[in-house]
């Protein structure tokens, strides 16, 4: 799995990710893997995806070819693209739709975090999306992660510094996590209030 962390503070927006890809047993860490940035661009928005090693090259398949029209300005435009990419992943790239018999809904198979000029959201395998206020994480360093950036957040200054101690805390702990990270800082828009 993996550690993903996306902050919102000051201004700013930051996502940040391990680098340690696993397989099983099997490690796959920086020093022997080329493409271990887990952390996808679309435009000004930077995505972090955590499930299968495969979802990684297929987003950015699909990003690259611009096979759906992406928006990630909002929790419905999040939702909206979400559901636009369900049938090209299951039409295009043979996703695997099945989860458990008593889902409502079929499964895309991939959690991630987005950071975008227009806020932090999350994304889960059957179209869920959230939109957070303070930082989230997800992968199974999440617990780590979350833990470290609510003890940091109200004293360290930048999103990028807070985003980092969650994922060396996820890093530290978790087993399927490893140093060294990656991570993006995106400006956040300013949103003006019309009078009149």
């Amino acid at each position: 799995m993996s550690t993903i962390v996306v902050v919102k503070k000051a201004g700013k927006a930051c996502i940040a990710a391990d680098s340690l890809t696993s397989f099983g047993d099997l490690r796959l860490g920086s020093e022997y893997d080329a493409g271990y940035d887990k952390i996808l661009v679309s435009g000004d928005t930077h995505i972090g995806i955590v499930g299968s090693a495969a979802h990684q090259l297929v987003m950015e398949s699909i990003f690259n070819e611009k096979k759906v029209n992406t928006d990630f300005s909002s929790k419905l435009a999040v939702f909206e693209t979400f559901r636009a990419l369900h049938p090209v992943l299951k039409e295009k790239y043979f996703l695997n739709a099945k989860d458990e018999d008593d889902d409502p809904y079929e499964s895309s198979q991939i959690d991630a975090l987005i950071a975008s000029p227009q806020g932090i959201f999350g994304v889960h395998s059957l179209r869920e999306v959230s939109e957070y206020i303070k930082f989230w994480a997800i992968g199974s360093g999440s617990e780590y992660a979350l833990g470290a950036m609510f003890a940091v957040f109200d004293h360290f200054d930048t999103a990028e510094e807070i985003a980092a101690a969650g994922v060396k805390a996820g890093a530290e702990f978790n087993n399927a996590s490893s140093m060294p990270m990656t991570s993006y800082v995106t400006d956040l828009a300013t949103l003006k209030s019309v009078n009149g």
